[in-house]
């Protein structure tokens, strides 16, 4: 992962517009190297997940983007789900909501910690997770299809904040 791109400013010395910068930079180089496009229209998708550092919801997204005069609900979904595919964005299923990838040109499953306070996230990449998924999966006869590991908890800021 790119210096000082996380999903969210957890730490602080975090460069949120650099971040956001090496996002597009690297959706661009991603969309390339497969062969797609990056049109207007999906990289301003991918730019305001990137810019809230928090998990967007479709609606939120389509609100945003009608302010700008710039699309319909079909239009969002196929957009999140080329940006899916192309492995941009992951969708957090316990909040309904899209959030960037850190790692969008390394092959990885999603693990995420997501603060129940203030909703923000981070992306994590722990492969004794994943290792301890597939192995306790080929045991059992599953066969894996997808995986995402959603973790609730307090990050640092609210934790602070819940000490003043």
């Amino acid at each position: 992962m790119p210096a000082g791109c996380r999903s969210i400013p957890f730490s602080p010395d975090h460069d949120h517009g650099d971040c956001v910068r090496q996002a597009l930079d690297r959706a661009e180089q991603v969309c390339r190297a497969r062969g797609a496009r990056l049109t207007p229209l999906r990289r301003r998708v991918l730019e305001l997940l990137w810019q809230s550092h928090r998990p967007v919801g479709a609606y939120d997204l389509l609100a945003r983007l009608q302010r700008e005069g710039r699309a319909a609900p079909p239009t969002v979904y196929r957009t999140l789900d080329f940006l899916l595919r192309l492995g941009l964005v992951h969708r957090i299923a316990s909040l309904n909501a899209w959030i960037g990838c850190c790692r969008p040109d390394e092959p990885h499953s999603g693990q995420f910690l997501i603060c129940r306070s203030c909703n923000a996230l981070d992306e994590l990449n722990v492969s004794q997770v994943d290792d301890s998924i597939r192995n306790a999966s080929q045991r059992a006869g599953f066969i894996v299809e997808e995986q995402t590991v959603e973790i609730f908890g307090l990050c640092h800021h609210c934790r602070e904040a819940n000490h003043d």
